[in-house]
Parts: structure tokens; sequence; C-alpha cells
């Protein structure tokens, strides 16, 4: 059993725990004591670091921690052409916290040019021995965070429009990291898990939105980004229900999405979370089409720094089987370990004791990492 291409057996979703010192930087930054080429120096220093423990733990991707953002989505989206980040804007509420008063909004045409992460892939591809992966939020997190209100209804009185530039940009995406030397790039993802709760379905219904027709909206934004993708390139997407500072939002099983997700969408891969009951069984993976693509089995938290037991991670991809070949799973993370740069409730010990056992199972499974 072989995972030479992304997603690889043992694989992680993509953010990783700051380290003190870059956070520090950051709050000197913001507060004006740090310039721009000071800040820039101390991330790169934390990503050279960052990278040699993803390397030591043997791991075959690996990717800079998302260290240079602050949210895992928003400050991709903000360097797309036509977006701008929002300050004091209505703060997402997950279960018991909520974030920051930050969003985004569409005030012109979508498209992608000369986007910063561009230049923040090309130093991880230079300071790794490994695969370098780049993670980018998915091309309907766009709509979906914000729905309408948050799009300029005099750039975009047809949401038509809207939806077939925000499709263009992302296979412009695809095609510029593809040029930067990227073969292993994710979209990330929260709103297919959304769409499997009935409380954020209402959510949209609340807004004036079909949860529906929005379904068949980003799954054609997305097929039409993916087929930009050249052969030797993996693309894979991770399904969030939410991730702050050890919290979440949306909880429901994968089968209101899982036909069209993994059975029409083409994905090499999906990181589907399975840490907890909120995730449902493992039954919507049957439609998972028999052959090279993989589901990335998400069966350690990163919410909590207890380590999971072995036999039980072992039992659960045994349990997985008999859904779908074992041969087209690997193992992860249910998520990252910082979506935002707060960070979940964990140590970066435990971090790192997490992704060294996934490894380990990976090894004990499939014979490799």
């Amino acid at each position: 059993m072989t995972a030479s291409t992304p997603p690889f057996r043992a694989d992680e979703v993509g953010s990783l725990l700051r380290p003190a010192e870059l956070k520090a930087a950051r709050a000197d930054f913001a507060a004006g004591k740090l310039d721009a080429a000071g800040l820039r120096k101390v991330e790169d220093d934390c990503i050279r670091h960052v990278v040699a423990k993803q390397e030591e733990v043997g791991l075959q991707a690996v990717t800079d921690g998302e260290f240079r953002r602050s949210w895992w989505h928003f400050d991709f989206l903000a360097g797309l052409d036509g977006v701008e980040m929002v300050q004091g804007a209505k703060a997402i509420q997950f279960s018991g916290v909520q974030t920051k008063s930050e969003s985004i909004g569409v005030t012109g045409k979508v498209g992608f040019s000369d986007h910063p992460m561009l230049d923040h892939f090309r130093f991880l591809k230079s300071v790794t021995k490994v695969t370098p992966k780049m993670t980018i939020p998915s091309p309907s997190v766009l709509h979906f965070r914000g729905g309408r209100d948050a799009i300029s209804k005099d750039v975009y009185p047809d949401m038509d429009a809207f939806y077939a530039d925000t499709a263009e940009a992302y296979a412009q995406a695809v095609r510029s990291f593809y040029d930067a030397g990227c073969r292993y790039l994710q979209f990330d993802d929260t709103v297919w898990a959304y769409l499997c709760s009935e409380k954020e379905r209402q959510a949209v219904r609340d807004r004036g939105e079909d949860p529906d027709a929005l379904k068949a909206a980003y799954a054609g934004m997305i097929a039409h980004a993916l087929k930009a993708k050249p052969a030797d390139m993996a693309i894979t997407t991770h399904v969030c229900r939410g991730n702050f500072r050890s919290s979440w939002i949306s909880e429901g099983g994968y089968e209101p999405v899982a036909e069209m997700l993994l059975g029409e969408l083409d994905y090499d891969g999906y990181f589907l979370e399975y840490d907890t009951e909120r995730a449902g069984g493992f039954e919507p993976l049957r439609f998972l089409p028999k052959g090279k693509k993989k589901v990335v089995l998400g069966l350690v938290t990163s919410k909590f720094g207890e380590l999971e037991n072995r036999d039980g991670v072992h039992a659960r991809i045994e349990e997985a089987s008999k859904f779908a070949p074992i041969d087209q799973f690997c193992l992860s993370p249910q998520c990252g370990f910082a979506s935002t740069e707060e960070g979940n409730i964990l140590s970066e010990e435990e971090q790192w004791r997490k992704l060294g056992f996934i490894v380990e199972v990976a090894k004990d499974v499939w014979g490799q990492a």
C-alpha cells in the first residue's frame, strides 16, 4: 500500500500553534514598535524552525503553519482583487466564545493578480526538503461568510457574475501557485459542514438565501477552479466544522453533501473531521469512488492535548474500511491547531506529540507515513 503523492498516509491540515516570539512580534508590529522588515525576519525564522520540526516528526508534507496570517481565511481573501478587510464587523459566534470583530467585504470585481501569498509559498518551498503544502480558503467561503450583504450590489447586481468571477479568480490562483512551484494545494472549506447542520441551514434561510441553491453554486465554482489543475498537481480540501480556541460551530454527519462532495468534485483528497460524534458515522464514505481519490480521516483531535488511544484509532480506521477501501484512507488531525493566531488550548509539545503519533499509526496501518 503506497501513497507517494499527496495526500500522504500521515498528513496534517495546515495551521500550527504560533510560538511566543511570533505572537510578540505581531503585537509589536501592530503597536508600531516593529517595522514590516523586522516582522518578516521573525516570521522567516519561526517558519524555518517549524518546518524543521515537521520534518523531524516524519511528515512528508509541511506547511508554514500559516504563521504570516491572523485568520485561516480572511488574510487570503482580502488579498484578492476587489476584496477588503472590514474592521468592526460582527464577530463570529462559536460554541461559547466569539472571535474578534473583523470580516471581509466585496467592493470591486473579484480577481487574482499579484497575491502576497505566492511569495509566502515560495519561501516555504525554499526551506524544506519534503513536499511544501499551501492552504487557502475555498472559493465558497468568499460568499458564505458574509452572504449577499457583504457583496456590493453596485458591483454585482447579478450574483451569477460574482460566482463566475470568483471561480475564474481561483482558477488563476491554481495556475499561479503551480507556476510558483506548488504541487500540493488545499482548499479549506467550512461550507460543506455547515450545509450538514440544520441550524446553519436555517441561518442561511433567515438571511434570504436557499442552502440547496448555494450548494450547487459552490460546487460550480470549485469545479471550475479544479479544471485549471495540471496533472502533476494535487488539490485537496478540508471540511471544517469551525475551529477557534478549541471551540466549534456546526454539527451533523456528511450525508447531505457526501454524494456531491466525494463523487462529483474532482478533488484528489478530502480531509474529513471524525474526532467527535458531531461528525456522524462513516456511512457517507460509501460515496467515495474506487480509485486514486483519498479520504484523510481526522481521527486525532487538534482541540485538546490529551493523546488518543492507539488501539482506538486503529479500530476506527477498521470501522471506516467497511464503507470504502482502506488503501484510499490516510490519517491526520481533525483540523489545524491554530485556525486563527490565538490558537487552540493545548501546548506546542502536545501538538508535536499528536503529529508524531499520527506518523506512527500510519506506519502501523499502511507501512509508511
